[in-house]
């Protein structure tokens, strides 16, 4: 097999086919959607919690969301990138990492928050939650507008390659 000397940390890496690159990126995709639904059960958790239907799990929620937001930033750290795509298209994707990251940050207020309020006893789940919440809506935020335009510049470049348009004076990762 071929070795190819790969962008980062000067290590060798074997060349992988279009079909081993899409086989990965829908794996990832799995793992990251994975990670979303953890995220999104832990943020209704602890209004269930407020209804009495899951009393007592408080502490396992905050859990639950660091672990999908771990699980969906791993997820977008592993490089799904195809050598063919352009740059715009590979910039896209780093921008689902950092989804991630307001993800992990919401995680980080979820625990500084409760370990900042528990001396106090009247101070409600909104008061715990707020930055997480807002950190949580922000990840989703750059999610949806992600993959929104990756979608988008997929079929857009699918189209350029089938018509032989690429590479005609513009660069692939340039086109408006």
């Amino acid at each position: 097999m071929s070795k190819k000397r790969n962008n980062v940390g000067g290590a060798t890496s074997k060349t992988r086919t279009p079909q081993e690159i899409e086989k990965r990126r829908r794996r990832m995709e799995g793992v990251a959607t994975l990670g979303l639904l953890f995220v999104a059960a832990a943020m209704l958790g602890p209004f269930m919690n407020q209804a009495g239907v899951a009393s007592g799990w408080f502490e396992a929620f905050k859990w639950i969301y660091a672990a999908g937001a771990l699980i969906y930033t791993f997820a977008r750290l592993v490089s799904v990138n195809d050598p063919a795509d352009s740059l715009r298209l590979r910039r896209l994707r780093r921008l689902e990492f950092w989804a991630g990251m307001a993800f992990c940050v919401g995680a980080f207020f979820w625990f500084y928050n409760e370990k900042k309020y528990e001396d106090f006893a009247y101070v409600g789940i909104l008061a715990i939650l707020k930055d997480t919440v807002m950190f949580s809506l922000a990840g989703a935020a750059i999610q949806v507008i992600a993959s929104w335009m990756i979608s988008f510049r997929q079929a857009k470049e699918r189209k350029a390659r089938e018509n032989g348009e690429a590479g005609k004076g513009k660069k692939s990762g340039d086109e408006k």
